[in-house]
């Protein structure tokens, strides 16, 4: 019933011809080859989660993990698991727009995270853990405000949601044995007990997305 509603708001929106009509026809292209290449940037805890989740989609073209949001310059994990470089484990979600829009992929953050616990993702607990979306552009800003307002009027959740709306600024690649965690180690004990429980729901709630 949740995810139904949550998605008849975020359908709504996809639909209300005028409110898109007003946002901004700026777009931030990653290549110089194609104007249907965006970027989009989430931080929604652990960033294995995050791009084990986000790589499953079509039109998702590549998915890095990295720090964002901070303070330090080129931080490293061990800075950031700190909690004190103010950066927020994030996932680089290059994605083409002619085969999933940027309303979609909030759809998907909304929907594979708790957007109410703050600094929080389960047992992972820290700000580098925190929700966030760092828009690119003024559309995102706007569309991402406006999710979170049409999500908070219709009471979805039962807490207030904390997620971050931020400019982006700069994103830190993080290091090699970070990229691809969950594909690369599937057996590892966080990838068994934490990560595949959630994908198994993220794929049944997201079946008709997947790649």
């Amino acid at each position: 019933m949740k995810r139904a509603i949550l998605l008849s708001v975020l359908l709504l929106a996809l639909g209300v011809s005028a409110f898109a009509c007003t946002l901004t026809k700026e777009r931030y292209s990653v290549s110089k080859a194609t104007n249907r290449m965006d970027t989009a940037t989430f931080a929604s805890g652990c960033f294995w989660c995050g791009e084990a989740k986000f790589s499953q989609l079509k039109g998702v073209l590549r998915v890095t993990s990295g720090y964002t949001g901070g303070h330090v310059v080129d931080p490293n994990y061990e800075q950031v698991c700190t909690g004190t470089t103010g950066h927020a484990e994030a996932c680089n979600v290059v994605y083409d727009s002619a085969v999933i829009s940027y309303d979609e992929l909030l759809e998907v953050f909304f929907l594979s995270h708790d957007p109410t616990q703050l600094n929080r993702q389960g047992n992972d607990v820290g700000t580098q853990y925190r929700s966030a979306i760092f828009y690119h552009n003024k559309a995102q800003s706007e569309k991402a405000m406006y999710y979170i307002r049409r999500l908070t009027e219709q009471k979805i959740y039962p807490r207030t949601i904390v997620t971050e709306v931020t400019g982006f600024t700069v994103f830190y690649k993080a290091e090699r044995y970070h990229q691809a965690y969950y594909k690369n180690h599937p057996e590892a004990g966080y990838c068994l007990y934490v990560i595949q429980p959630q994908l198994e729901k993220f794929k049944h709630i997201f079946k008709d997305k997947l790649k």
